[in-house]
């Protein structure tokens, strides 16, 4: 374990200590498809749920966000992160700004959330306001950063994670598409950089067929969770959840959970 770190803990689960955390995301339309996948998940060998509201057909109604989360949780059984992936950043639903902080203030104030993803480049003064927020209700931030296009040169990576440090996030995450197999070690090499001073615990991977492997290596480089697909993956190369626990148990570097 690393001294002066921030370790994060929601429920039994505690990011930056041990194998990385195996976190799946729901992608349903639909709260019946919504709350079936959750009892699915359930079933399923991972730590997280990753609520995609965004892909919620009743999104834009802050209020109907909020009471749903309560089922998602009651459904899973586990700690649920929830997440408004903007268009910009690879989602499927564009909205203002504004909506966007709405839906967040109703899920702090009246639903449930373990976790909130929020991104790094949305309004500073908003985000800081949704940080304090979720500070004070207990609920903990994975900032992130996503190119879908590119991966950024590496100290371009290391400044967009410390720069989650500075605005106070819990977790740090970023996610880039690689070009190369240059571009997967760019992420891998940046991602041991900031570890080696980082504060919290950092999630990386470089996406598609090509970053598979930095999805399985974050004990190796410092990333402290994985996402893992169950049905529908919401990210390019996501490894299914049915192996993922064997492979990184493989490849584990401590006896440590």
């Amino acid at each position: 374990m690393k001294d002066n770190f921030n370790y994060v803990t929601v429920g039994d689960v505690t990011f930056g200590k041990g194998r990385p955390k195996i976190i799946v995301p729901l992608v349903g339309k639909t709260a019946e498809e919504i709350l079936a996948a959750a009892a699915q998940a359930k079933t399923l060998d991972c730590d997280v749920i990753e609520w995609r509201i965004d892909f919620y057909e009743d999104v834009t109604n802050p209020a109907k966000v909020a009471e749903l989360s309560h089922r998602v949780r009651e459904a899973a059984g586990k700690p649920v992160l929830v997440t408004f992936r903007t268009a910009k950043e690879g989602g499927v639903l564009e909205i203002s700004d504004e909506l966007y902080f709405e839906i967040y203030r109703a899920v702090l104030e009246n639903g449930h959330a373990d976790l909130m993803d929020v991104e790094l480049f949305m309004p500073e003064k908003e985000v800081a306001e949704i940080i304090a927020l979720a500070n004070a209700k207990g609920v903990k931030i994975v900032m992130c950063n996503h190119d879908f296009d590119a991966t950024p040169a590496k100290d371009e990576i290391v400044r967009r994670l410390r720069l989650m440090e500075e605005k106070n996030a819990d977790i740090c995450k970023i996610a880039v598409m690689p070009q190369s197999n240059q571009d997967v070690l760019t992420l891998l090499q940046a991602t041991a950089e900031v570890y080696e001073t980082a504060s919290r615990p950092l999630i990386t991977m470089s996406m598609g067929a090509l970053g598979m492997v930095s999805r399985v290596s974050g004990e190796v480089f410092g990333s402290s969770a994985t996402f893992g697909a169950a049905a529908q993956a919401s990210a390019p190369g996501q490894v299914p959840v049915t192996v993922l626990r064997e492979i990184l148990s493989t490849l584990k570097l401590t006896d440590e959970e």
